[in-house]
């Protein structure tokens, strides 16, 4: 791979993205690395002086290893000798660079995108188990969870972000492609609208799942509107859009995507008993058959024409449970169906799909049932609990979270809520503290419960939790230890602290109270 520094300026002055250069080598000098950590520069590479807290240390470092030119909203004195580029938004011009840089691997992958504030990642796997079956081992994923770029072992690896910056996703594509990957299923974060990791990046599905509040706080969207903007930019890069009709601010979603996609190109799901508001043309309901805490099964019928077309009607089975877990699928077979699978390899690709950190559970003799899940916010946790209160009657549940630091601060009266509304006994404890005190978290989520109908414990030390939940449940209790999911790892104070995981704690309680 390398990029020219002619390339460069032109690409930047495409975009109105060039403030100014000053150019002090050949213009067709080719540059063989692009970076924005100085610590992954190594020989003639083009630099990228990003972030807030940018010290010019860095550009100092990189220019050290090797670095030959630097892009940055402003001239440092540090790139004295140096290619510089200043433009008007450095991680809009870092995406447009990281792709040319990479020679657009976007454009040899069919792209399947989801956003939604819930069911991303769990969509994501339904759609790629799908795409599977019709074309084995060549499926890339990119989720919360795993990053997937070929068909080996020592190709599938766990993710830091969502929705990576610019240089990493592209270079991920990249090596997809270099895999003979075909395909590629993602999830798109608000975050990446919002810090431009997708900037210039167009989709040939994209999902809107639905949303509710959260990311919103200091270090992330200032307030409920900019989250939905950033949210909505998925569907006008999309080349067709699929919406779930059930979702909340419906007429703004539907509306972002009328304004740039012909409506031949717009799908829209939901509920077989769903009555939307207006009239507006439902193409694909869902009607659940069979649901209980083992499987689902559920009829996928397409009202229209269009939808007919697709070919992907039918009866569907599932072993990831939960009734929130079907318009995830039918999500997913309908973004498969617009990659051109149809039912008869959609029924068994999506049949025996599980999910690390989904629907966990562990039936513990004399405690009742625990759940893990990676429910991290009001909306996933309340689909969670309804879920789980309807199908074992109404049962006592106890629910151990916490809640992250440094971000996602509307979360916390999020979860006061969730847990005054269902919840019999909480257990808050850390999650990802940062560089927050969790006591101070907990207290917070705290403040909001009603504690006429909740008992509280605050027990920081996870593990603890955990264990006083399952010893205090009895055997028709519900336990359910949430949000953190098959995370690996506590980030505390800049730290990533390994963590055994939540199911391997359960498992080692249940183990301990077997042993009594």
């Amino acid at each position: 791979m390398a990029l020219s520094l002619h390339a460069c300026i032109l690409l930047l002055k495409e975009h109105h993205l060039l403030k100014s250069s000053a150019v002090q080598s050949d213009l067709d000098t080719d540059m063989s690395g692009i970076a924005y950590d100085s610590r992954k520069v190594s020989g003639p590479t083009l630099f990228f002086c990003k972030g807030g807290h940018f010290r010019p240390i860095y550009l100092s470092m990189a220019k050290d290893n090797g670095a030959t030119t630097y892009v940055a909203e402003k001239p440092y004195v540090e790139g004295n000798g140096m290619n510089a580029l200043i433009v008007v938004n450095i991680t809009k011009a870092m995406a447009i660079l990281a792709a040319a840089f990479y020679d657009f691997p976007q454009d040899d992958l069919f792209v399947i995108a989801f956003t939604g504030t819930k069911g991303k990642t769990t969509s994501a796997y339904f759609a790629r188990a799908i795409l599977e079956q019709a074309h084995p081992k060549h499926v890339a994923l990119f989720s919360t969870i795993d990053t997937i770029v070929g068909p080996n072992p020592d190709q599938r690896f766990k993710s830091d972000l969502t929705t990576p910056e610019s240089v990493d996703l592209f270079r991920n594509m990249r090596t997809a492609v270099d895999n003979g990957m075909t395909h590629l299923v993602m999830e798109v974060s608000s975050q990446a609208y919002l810090r431009n990791r997708v900037f210039g990046l167009t989709y040939d599905v994209g999902f809107f799942l639905n949303i509710t509040p959260d990311h919103i706080g200091p270090n992330e969207h200032p307030n409920f509107a900019n989250y939905l903007h950033n949210k909505l930019q998925l569907l006008v890069n999309s080349r067709k859009v699929v919406i779930n009709a059930e979702t909340e601010h419906f007429n703004e979603v539907y509306a972002a995507a009328m304004t740039t996609t012909y409506p031949d190109s717009i799908y829209l799901f939901a509920s077989a008993a769903f009555k939307p508001a207006g009239d507006v043309p439902i193409d694909f309901r869902f009607d659940s058959k069979t649901l209980s805490t083992t499987r689902s099964q559920f009829q996928l019928v397409p009202v229209t024409d269009k939808a007919a077309a697709l070919n992907v009607s039918g009866q569907y089975n599932l072993k990831l449970i939960g009734d929130f877990n079907e318009s995830n699928a039918t999500a997913a077979i309908i973004g498969a169906g617009l990659a051109g699978v149809d039912g008869a390899k959609a029924m068994p690709g999506i049949e025996n799909v599980t999910i690390p950190g989904r629907m966990e559970h562990l039936t513990v003799p004399g405690h009742g049932v625990v759940y893990v899940d990676y429910a991290h916010n009001y909306g996933g946790m309340k689909a969670l609990l309804h879920f789980l209160e309807v199908e074992y009657h109404d049962p006592r549940m106890h629910v151990v979270v916490g809640s992250p630091g440094d971000k996602g601060v509307s979360r916390r009266p999020g979860f006061a809520k969730v847990l005054s509304e269902y919840a019999t006994t909480a257990y808050l404890t850390t999650d990802d503290p940062g560089f927050e005190d969790p006591a101070k978290i907990a207290a917070e989520i705290d403040a909001g419960i009603d504690h006429t109908k909740v008992a509280v414990h605050t027990v920081l030390d996870r593990r603890e939790a955990i264990t006083a939940a399952i010893s205090n449940s009895g055997p028709d209790d519900v336990v359910i230890v949430a949000a953190k999911g098959a995370d690996p790892y506590q980030k505390v104070r800049g730290v990533n602290t390994p963590w055994p995981t939540d199911m391997v704690v359960v498992k080692e309680v249940a183990a301990e109270l077997a042993g009594k």
